[in-house]
C-alpha cells in the first residue's frame, strides 16, 4: 500500500479494528475512512452502495461483525447469521462494484469444526459439523469466506481471509457478564486486589489449554497478509482454501495464564477454581504454519501482553 492510499477500515472501534487503525497512523498512513454504525448501517445494501460510490476506497479491511459470547449467541441466534452475512455480503460485493484494490476479511476460528483434530489445520474447514452454541456466528463467518474466493474465482478479485485465535489487549470489553476469559478475569484480580479480597474464584480446573494472541500482533498479521504480494498470496493458499490462520502456536493452561495475571496485577490473595463448574473444550489451538512459511510470527508473549493490557484497563477505568 502506498502512504496516500484510501483505506477503509469497518470495525474501527472493535478490538481488532482499533489496533489496526492504530498500527496504520503509526507508519504514517492519514488517508484513513471510518464510520461508526450509527454513520453507517452496512446490513443496509443501499447506504453501503452509495458510501463506497461516494469514498471510492482503495483498499477495504473488513473488521465490522456483531459478536458475543455464548449467552448472547443462544440468545439472539437469528441476529446473528442475519446481520453478519448482510454485512459480508454488502461490503464485499461493494468492493467488487467500486473495483477496489484489495480486501481483507477477518473471521474466527470457531469457523472450524467441534471435534476438529488439534492443532487446527486450515484444511479442516467444513469436514464435520460446528458447535451448536455458535453455529449460526461460524456459519456466518464461512460464508464471509466463501463470498471472497467466489469473487476472486468468478472476477479475479484479490480478497483474502485470516482467522485469529483468542484475541485480547487494549480496547477489550471489559464488561462484567459479556466479556471473554482475559478481560473477566482481570476486571476480577483487580477489584479484588484494590478491596483486599482474601481470595478469587476462577471457573473450572484451570486445566483446559487456550491459546492466546495479543491484539496489536493480530494487526500487524492482518497488515501484512493484506499487503503480501498477489503471487505469494496465492502460492501459500488454494482458491477455495484460501483463509489464513492468525496465532502464536503455543498454547497454555487456563491456570499458567491465570497465575500470569495474577503476578501482573499484583494480587497476593488466593485463587479458588471452581471444579463445580465447566471448563469448555479441552484444548483450542490453531495451526499456524501457513502464516510462518509466509514469513510472519508473533512478537508479544503473554506476560508482556496481559501488562500493556492491564495498563491500559486501569487507566482508562
Amino acid at each position: 500500500m502506498n502512504i496516500n492510499d484510501k483505506i477503509y477500515i469497518a470495525g474501527h472501534l472493535g478490538l481488532v479494528g482499533f489496533a489496526i487503525v492504530r498500527q496504520l497512523e503509526s507508519r504514517g498512513f492519514t488517508n484513513l475512512i471510518m464510520r461508526t454504525h450509527k454513520e453507517l448501517d452496512l446490513t443496509n445494501q443501499v447506504q453501503v452502495q452509495n458510501f463506497f460510490t461516494q469514498e471510492n476506497p482503495d483498499y477495504v479491511i473488513l473488521a465490522a461483525a456483531k459478536v458475543g459470547g455464548i449467552h448472547a449467541n443462544n440468545t439472539y441466534p437469528a441476529d446473528f447469521i442475519y446481520q453478519n452475512i448482510m454485512i459480508e455480503a454488502n461490503v464485499i460485493n461493494s468492493s467488487y462494484e467500486n473495483k477496489v484494490n484489495r480486501l481483507l476479511f477477518l473471521g474466527s476460528t470457531c469457523i472450524y469444526p467441534k471435534e476438529v483434530k488439534q492443532p487446527m489445520r486450515e484444511d479442516a474447514l467444513l469436514t464435520d459439523v460446528l458447535e451448536p452454541t455458535n453455529e449460526p456466528y461460524a456459519l456466518a463467518k464461512i460464508a464471509g469466506i466463501k463470498l471472497c474466493e467466489s469473487y476472486n474465482r468468478q472476477y479475479d478479485t484479490d480478497f483474502r481471509s485470516v482467522m485469529p485465535t483468542s484475541l485480547y489487549g487494549i480496547n477489550d470489553n471489559f464488561h462484567p457478564e459479556n466479556s471473554h476469559v482475559i478481560p473477566a478475569i482481570m476486571q476480577r484480580l483487580h477489584k479484588a486486589k484494590v478491596n483486599n479480597h482474601a481470595e478469587v474464584l476462577v471457573w473450572g480446573t484451570g486445566n483446559a489449554m487456550r491459546e492466546f494472541l495479543y491484539v496489536d500482533d493480530m494487526a500487524a498479521a492482518s497488515l501484512f497478509v493484506l499487503e503480501l504480494d498477489r503471487q505469494t498470496y496465492q502460492t501459500n493458499t488454494e482458491p477455495m482454501l484460501s483463509h489464513i490462520n492468525v496465532g502464536t502456536g503455543k498454547e497454555v493452561t487456563i491456570r499458567e495464564m491465570v497465575e500470569t495475571m495474577k503476578e501482573v496485577i499484583g494480587y497476593k490473595g488466593k485463587l479458588i477454581f471452581d471444579t463445580t463448574k465447566p471448563d469448555g473444550a479441552p484444548r483450542k489451538l490453531i495451526d499456524v504454519t501457513r502464516l510462518k512459511n509466509m514469513g510472519w510470527e508473533y512478537s508479544v508473549d503473554l506476560r508482556d501482553g496481559l501488562e500493556r493490557t492491564y495498563e491500559w484497563y486501569v487507566t482508562s477505568l
